[in-house]
């Protein structure tokens, strides 16, 4: 297994089981490495392995939702694209957010700056498509978080339910919830 595809399966381990939960037992199982194999590609064990991960999902992240945001287009097919793109990004509700993950626990204080430079990221990119719509900034801002806070808020309650019916409203909805007059 290439880096690339144990750090996509660490993802998943530190989705399941949080930071704390991620042991190097259940990450070097996930990889199909041995635990020395880990220390060899992240000398500083765990911390490491999920700097990695938080920088993979970030890329994915940009790719997915923030480039279709930021490209050619009307706003308001912009925003449809991120939403598609969202549900994509969480399988459809089936995964967590990793950057939520991530500031909980031990991992906040390791994690903080980066997970809030990515929420910041999104936020911003989203108010300023919703200027682009002919709202002011503030407004524009405040419909961002809203959205922000119902993806977040509806992927827990996706994993509370075990079920990813609300997750597929909700974004299919999303869009309309945030060019609504």
């Amino acid at each position: 297994m290439s880096k690339e595809d144990a750090i996509a399966q660490f993802a998943q381990i530190f989705r399941t089981y949080g930071y704390e939960g991620a042991t190097l037992s259940r990450l070097s199982k996930a990889a199909g490495l041995g635990k020395a194999s880990l220390y060899h590609h992240f000398p500083r064990g765990k911390e490491e392995m999920a700097e990695a991960v938080l920088e993979y999902v970030n890329h994915c992240f940009q790719e997915l939702v923030l480039e279709p945001l930021q490209g050619k287009g009307k706003p308001a097919e912009r925003i449809h694209k991120m939403s598609q793109n969202i549900g994509e990004f969480y399988r459809f509700g089936q995964d967590s957010c990793l950057l939520s993950i991530l500031s909980m626990g031990d991992a906040k204080d390791l994690f903080n700056a980066p997970v809030k430079k990515a929420f910041a990221t999104w936020l911003n990119t989203l108010a300023g498509v919703l200027v682009e719509a002919g709202y002011d900034s503030a407004e524009a801002y405040r419909r961002a978080e809203d959205a922000i806070i119902q993806v977040q808020g509806v992927l827990v309650l996706s994993r509370s339910l075990d079920s990813t019916d609300t997750f597929e409203r909700v974004i299919q909805e999303l869009p309309d919830n945030l060019l609504k007059d």
